[in-house]
């Protein structure tokens, strides 16, 4: 079945909202009472689907809607992508990498602070190299994390520092799909316009590196209870081929699902091998439970909470996708533009407005980009300027607010530390200690209020795109 046109739902504009204020209400309920188990917005989202339903003018388009949103590749991938991480995180952390990760911290000094900042910059040095704000968040989260307990790192600064640095690569590496796409839809090069953005992403990381730095030492509470880790040895360090594996890989571009099953297979065998883990550990068969067990089960069982909770969501936001709320936020924008400051707060607020309705980066950006295109060369704004504006400001939202999958899944993450003294840290403390996104949130406000970079010159057409790709 096909929907013919956007989808209607009864009272206009205010009835096609009003599912996704109904989750918004949710998340921050949840957000605000401590929740950090995202199992918890699941009825949330189910509540929301359903006053959906009972608002749309076609009920059989709107579920409809809501399965093709649900069937999307990248939907598959993002599902299949928790679940191996989780496995991976399972094997990593049962052949005792965690424990070599804080030997090695402690040998080295790394205490409170400096650990947390030493964990942003290795964050940023992932992300960058490989272009993926998710997968530095699979991979870097379970192992960074729960090795703070032991040298005094404050829970919350320290996942905030991950998501930061995670985010740091997607908005400055020539290979995010965020850079990409938004030197592409203003016809700039990829490489002056990732030159171009220094000038915003600088400010904001040494800023946040400082801070995390001063403020990022813990209580103790949790160190006194994991000292005894430090005492493993370096034993579990020969783990770490396995993320250098899925790095390289990931650096490689080749394919996420690719880097995480071949490193969930190194781990084992690297586990094996050196006599980290037991065959008994990895699976076995439990009668009392009347099922399998191990490592592996337990591994996609971690997964589990984050994957319900995208499918869900992506059925939301496929249904306001389907309307043409977006259309009519770009034809305002399009017709309140006057000046050259106004092209830029329009350019900022409407794609601001498509990401936090949408919740995914590329589709604001592409919503959005001709209507930059057209209103910033209008206006004298660069092909540089205009993209920049577009990449720095999807790379903030999704990265502070508790209802986007990276700030999800940063919580989930932290579900690794239990067992060591680190506590789980819930979706709206891990995006409010994400320092680096908020200072490049008030540097991209400082860049259109004063017109910082406003005079930026970029070549005209669009023939250094393709190099630039």
């Amino acid at each position: 079945m096909e929907t013919r046109g956007p989808l209607r739902f009864h009272g206009g504009l205010a009835g096609s909202l009003a599912p996704f204020v109904f989750f918004l209400a949710g998340v921050a309920w949840l957000g605000l009472s401590g929740a950090p188990d995202e199992r918890g917005f699941w009825p949330i989202l189910l509540g929301a689907l359903t006053l959906g339903l009972f608002l749309a003018a076609d009920r059989g388009a709107y579920c409809e809607t809501l399965i093709r949103g649900m069937s999307q590749p990248i939907v598959m991938i993002m599902i299949l992508a928790w679940l191996l991480a989780g496995v991976l995180g399972a094997l990593l952390s049962a052949g005792g990498l965690v424990h070599g990760l804080v030997w090695l911290a402690r040998a080295a000094g790394l205490q409170g602070g400096a650990y947390v900042a030493a964990a942003f910059v290795a964050c940023c040095v992932v992300s960058t190299s490989t272009g993926t704000s998710l997968g530095t968040i699979l991979v870097c989260g379970p192992l960074l994390y729960p090795a703070g307990a032991s040298v005094g790192a404050d829970p919350a600064f320290l996942i905030g520092a991950i998501l930061g640095g995670a985010t740091f690569g997607d908005s400055i590496s020539p290979i995010s799909d965020t850079t990409i796409a938004s030197a592409g839809t203003q016809g700039a090069d990829i490489g002056g316009v990732v030159r171009a953005r220094l000038k915003y992403v600088l400010p904001a990381a040494m800023g946040a590196l400082l801070i995390y730095a001063l403020l990022g030492a813990g209580s103790g509470a949790a160190a006194s209870r994991a000292t005894a880790l430090a005492d493993d040895g370096p034993r579990g360090l020969a783990l770490l081929a396995v993320p250098a594996l899925v790095i390289g890989l990931l650096f490689a571009r080749r394919h996420l699902i690719e880097g995480l099953l071949t490193g969930a297979a190194a781990a084992l065998l690297i586990g094996l091998g050196f006599g980290l883990l037991s065959p008994r550990q990895v699976l076995y068969v439990d009668p009392e439970r009347f099922g399998a067990r191990g490592l592996i089960v337990d591994g996609i069982e971690r997964g589990i909470g984050v994957s319900v909770f995208t499918l869900f969501l992506v059925a939301l936001v496929s249904a306001l996708q389907a309307t043409d709320t977006l259309g009519r936020i770009v034809e305002l924008a399009r017709r309140r533009t006057a000046t050259a400051r106004g092209a830029e707060l329009w350019i900022v607020g409407s794609v601001s407005a498509a990401v936090l309705l949408t919740t995914h980066s590329i589709v604001a950006i592409l919503a959005v980009g001709e209507f930059a295109r057209e209103a910033g060369s209008r206006f004298g704004l660069s092909s540089y300027r205009r993209a920049n504006l577009l990449d720095v400001t999807v790379c903030t939202y999704p990265f502070l607010l508790p209802y986007f999958i990276p700030t999800i899944l940063a919580a989930s993450a932290t579900a690794s530390g239990a067992a060591l003294g680190m506590p789980r840290v819930a979706a709206l403390p891990a995006g409010a200690h994400n320092l680096y996104s908020w200072l490049l949130l008030a540097v991209t406000a400082l860049a259109v209020l004063t017109g910082y970079g406003r005079s930026e010159a970029a070549p005209t057409g669009t023939a250094g795109l393709a190099s630039g790709t």
